[in-house]
């Protein structure tokens, strides 16, 4: 609804309209058709009464009287002016005449000097006279004559003018909100709060940012004609900021604008446009303890009023509160992927005549850190400490624990380098962490010593906390399961830990992995265990695989069985010996299909 047809709505708050012709009162053949010319209040008759029935004792009643037509008149909401078929003015009510005081009786009503009382076509949204808004109908009446109704609608238009812009205030705001609630990222919402000021709020808009490290990012937003805005942006020390900018930014909105465009146009932010032609006021946009930035908007065609400026800092309001909450996601992202990156496993470190290979997919992969953990550190006799394992729970409290266990092992390995005895003390050190925090969270865990032989061969050490066996790959293609038994860590003070050796001719490889693996559920029924059984089927055959494309493999055919249900933690680390010269040659060959997955039945060409 437009404030045109607010001001067009005839609400029936009950004006007196007009009689038309036909339903005139029927008159003496010798009186003038219409209304009757005004005269002097004249009391209605004594009615003429005939005797009573019953004698009754002679009481005096009042004279009864009807209102004059003038009185009647001068009560109106509307002035009533009334016209001859000359245009001479014949009666004008004391409402038109409080309304009009230029039009007169006994004078044409063009000598009043109002065109619009004389034009045929009346605008129905009145005219302004006297600083008032006045609206005009015209009635024909009998006899060529004409009745003009005056009405004072100035506050009706200023009511319905306050109500279409208060719906017009709310309906922007509530874009607002919408359109603020969604950008997450500093950068984004910064944009949408300039794009979004232009052009209801102004021709111009500058958002500036809180300095960070010494330096200010801005944003502005510029419209020519009727197309779209145009938002830039830019970078400022924040020393070269504007004195209004820099004052709003700690804290304390400007009340001195004198200067503010002046220091706008030098600063750059009001391209084609001069001092003398436009109007700046700068909010603020509120942040948690300070601001987090803050708004110039400028415009040419009027200056800022109380109102407008309420709906400025309205919008301000949730522009802060937008770019606060883009602000503080930022950081608590930042901090995330600060810890993440931490947490996450890390690659082996090169080792001589040792060829590793990795794969790692956690449970949640928006969270790229789980609770399965591998890694190794070089030895000062030119060997490895190695280690794959998985510790209780998921996400990040899990990662949280395989964070301090690899800290542990990256510190305890520098005093024991001895499998056996690096467990226990890793065991040690777990149970003080855990008791003092009241946690009840334990690990299980492989870790060995790699050493090279002068033969190109790799002499494994490895201990066990209750994890699952590693396999090695034989150069004959065999697959063996390498007997390491032991208890889980942090859970007693002495666990027994299990301990062997095993020695990795060139090109052999042995292969540590996580339940992860094993205990993957899927299949055609969705529900079975990928188990021991197939991933030695898998492997089969794949003696010859760089370790790698070995881990990349057992990976992927554990994805393949799970066919993207939930998982536990995978982690794969593969280590093969590749001799005094290091890379072996590339080669190509088949591997073989895992039972029941989709690659068995997949048809081979």
């Amino acid at each position: 609804m437009t404030a045109a047809d607010v001001r067009g709505f005839d609400p029936g708050d009950g004006r007196i309209s007009t009689p038309s012709a036909e339903r005139a009162p029927a008159r003496s053949a010798g009186a003038p058709a219409g209304l009757p010319p005004l005269a002097p209040d004249h009391s209605s008759p004594e009615p003429v009464r005939s005797e009573p029935v019953r004698s009754e004792p002679a009481r005096s009643e009042p004279a009864r009287s009807g209102p004059a037509w003038s009185e009647v008149v001068e009560h109106f909401r509307e002035g009533l002016i009334i016209c001859d078929a000359d245009g001479v003015v014949g009666h004008v009510s004391p409402v038109a005449e409080r309304l009009l005081p230029e039009v007169t009786p006994g004078r044409r009503l063009a000598a009043a000097g109002i065109p619009v009382l004389t034009e045929v076509a009346i605008d129905p949204d009145g005219f302004g006279h006297h600083g008032r808004r006045l609206r005009i109908r015209r009635v024909p009446l009998s006899g060529s004559r004409s009745c003009l109704y005056v009405e004072d609608v100035t506050d009706s238009i200023s009511r319905a003018d306050a109500l279409l812009a208060e719906r017009a205030r709310s309906a922007f705001l509530a874009v607002v909100g919408e359109k603020l609630g969604n950008p997450l990222h500093p950068d984004r919402a910064a944009a949408a709060v300039v794009r979004l000021t232009v052009p209801t709020l102004a021709e111009v808009a500058v958002l500036v940012l809180a300095p960070r490290s010494g330096r200010a990012r801005w944003w502005r937003a510029t419209r020519a004609d009727h197309e779209s805005p145009t938002v830039d942006s830019g970078v400022l020390p924040a020393a070269a900021l504007p004195p209004a900018i820099t004052e709003g930014l700690s804290g304390v909105e400007p009340h001195a604008v004198d200067w503010l465009v002046e220091q706008a146009v030098e600063a750059g932010w009001l391209p084609g446009l001069t001092a003398r032609e436009v109007t700046a006021r700068v909010v603020l946009l509120p942040g948690r303890d300070a601001p987090a930035g803050v708004l110039l908007v400028a415009r040419r065609t009027r200056w800022y009023d109380d109102a407008d400026l309420e709906l400025v800092r309205a919008f301000a309001a949730r522009a802060g509160a937008a770019l606060t909450t883009a602000i503080l996601y930022r950081n608590q992202a930042e901090v995330a992927d600060t810890l993440q990156a931490s947490l996450v496993p890390v690659e082996p470190a090169e080792t001589t005549g040792v060829q590793w290979g990795t794969a790692y997919r956690p449970a949640q992969a928006s969270l790229r850190i789980g609770g399965d953990f591998y890694g190794a550190h070089r030895l000062a006799d030119g060997g490895a400490v190695f280690f794959l394992g998985d510790v209780s729970g998921k996400g990040v409290e899990a990662a949280v624990f395989t964070g301090q266990l690899r800290q542990c092992l990256q510190a305890l390995h520098r005093v024991e380098s001895h499998p056996g005895r690096l467990v226990k003390l890793l065991n040690d050190a777990l149970l003080e962490t855990t008791q003092a925090h009241g946690q009840g969270r334990f690990a299980t865990l492989v870790l060995g010593t790699v050493r090279p032989h002068r033969d190109g061969g790799l002499s494994l050490t490895m201990a066990g906390g209750g994890h699952l066996p590693p396999l090695v790959l034989r150069n004959s293609g065999e697959v063996e399961a390498v007997p390491l038994r032991g208890m889980l860590i942090g859970v007693v003070p002495d666990p027994r830990v299990g301990e062997v050796t095993v020695r990795l001719a060139v090109g052999e490889t042995c292969l540590l992995y996580s339940d992860g693996v094993t205990e993957a559920r899927g299949g055609r029924r969705g529900d079975e265990q990928f188990g021991q059984d197939r991933l030695v089927h898998a492997v089969t055959a794949c003696h010859r695989m760089p370790a790698p494309a070995l881990a990349e493999r057992i990976e992927q055919v554990t994805c393949d069985w799970l066919a993207h249900g939930d998982h536990d933690d995978i982690a794969v680390l593969a280590l093969r010996a590749t001799g005094p010269g290091g890379r072996p040659r590339r080669h190509l060959h088949s591997v073989p299909a895992i039972p029941g997955t989709a690659e068995e039945r997949t048809p081979r060409p």
